[in-house]
């Protein structure tokens, strides 16, 4: 055996013995996890044991000590999957989201949740609140908002009906492929997808593909089941839908915007403890005269509570009478935070904290 040949080998060995210990250590990790269940068990605790302010932490603490070679973003991924696995040995989590499958809000709640669940695709984004609302599913994972596109007004209405809590928050960088088993563009005779996909993909479209027809879908994930047995149709759709229906991508990237990201919410019925880096997120109105707006802000400022962000709705009390969306940097628990909202609750018609929640890792 010559020195190549024998440095491969001994590496081989390595590798073979370091499997062996990430499999007991994963093996001793899971049996702890078993043991927490049973004990929460014993205290009378029921349902599901997912704790979103546990797992960031998580996460927190491996993307702090991770040296390398491996992202922060996979190693998180893998950590993530190994929760996820150790969580589904007492019952995988139920996941309501925005389907069919394939869409990028799957991928969201197996960005989040890891894929040791039990995934519910729904036609319908108050479809998800309901399950949730029911109890049938433990959790749901609907769009909020898009960098390019804006926000999710249907997401932000739910609210001002449902009772349920936002749990987590995800963001997804949205990268576009077509998607086809044609073997050329020049085979391709119309295009599947979601409108807003249509639109982010513009410039590409028309620089490739100007003759061809473009179809309006509900979602990627559906555009990708409509081409899934043809050779002269493609859809846009994102790598998710392109393994769950087993289609080669033809072209990668292809959208306009590099960094076009979706962000998305968790939503469940239960409040979640402090993180260390949270957000909480309010739904707030005003009387209709001079100065209502900043007399509802100027709390948070005399606190030093940063707001990252406003959204304005129709009430549905009135014509002409708007809520506001207000997100803030901390938890509900934060003496400044709740300093902040017991003035805004007085000076408020309407006043309802939607979550306190840890912000999203990656």
């Amino acid at each position: 055996m010559n020195n190549e040949a024998a440095g491969l080998q001994a590496l081989r060995e390595r590798i073979d013995a370091l499997d062996q210990q990430i499999l007991t250590l994963i093996s001793e990790r899971a049996r702890c996890a078993q043991q927490v269940g049973v004990i929460k068990q014993a205290a009378g605790a029921t349902g599901n044991f997912y704790r979103p302010e546990r797992e960031v932490q998580v996460l927190r603490r491996v993307i702090e000590a991770n040296q390398g070679p491996l992202s922060n973003e996979e190693m998180a991924r893998l950590f993530r999957e190994i929760m996820s696995a150790c969580l589904a040995l007492e019952e995988p989590l139920k996941i309501a989201f925005l389907g069919p499958e394939g869409t990028f809000t799957q991928a969201a709640a197996l960005k989040h949740f890891g894929k040791s669940i039990y995934s519910i695709p729904l036609r319908a984004i108050d479809e998800v609140f309901r399950e949730v609302e029911a109890g049938s599913a433990d959790y749901g994972v609907v769009p909020v908002e898009n960098s390019t596109e804006g926000v999710v007004n249907h997401t932000l209405d739910m609210f001002l009906q449902s009772p349920l809590l936002i749990c987590g928050e995800v963001q997804i960088r949205i990268n576009h492929h077509l998607i086809t088993r044609a073997t050329d563009l020049k085979h391709i005779r119309c295009i599947y997808s979601h409108r807003q996909s249509l639109a982010q993909c513009r410039e590409w479209l028309d620089a490739n593909l100007t003759r061809v027809e473009q179809i309006e879908v509900s979602s990627n994930g559906e555009a990708a089941l409509r081409v899934q047995d043809a050779t002269d149709v493609a859809a846009i759709a994102g790598q998710c839908a392109a393994d769950i229906y087993g289609l080669p991508i033809l072209v990668r990237n292809i959208e306009d915007e590099p960094n076009n990201t979706t962000r998305f919410l968790i939503i469940g019925s239960q409040p979640i403890a402090p993180s260390g880096d949270d957000k909480t997120a309010l739904l707030v109105a005003s009387l209709n005269r001079p100065g209502a707006l900043f007399k509802l802000l100027e709390p948070l400022a005399r606190h030093n509570v940063s707001m990252n962000r406003i959204e304005s709705r129709p009430s549905r009390r009135g014509m002409w009478d708007y809520v506001f969306f207000i997100d803030l940097d901390g938890h509900i628990q934060d003496p400044p935070v709740a300093g902040a909202l017991a003035t805004l609750r007085d000076q408020a018609s309407l006043f309802r904290v939607l979550g306190s929640y840890p912000k999203g890792v990656l």
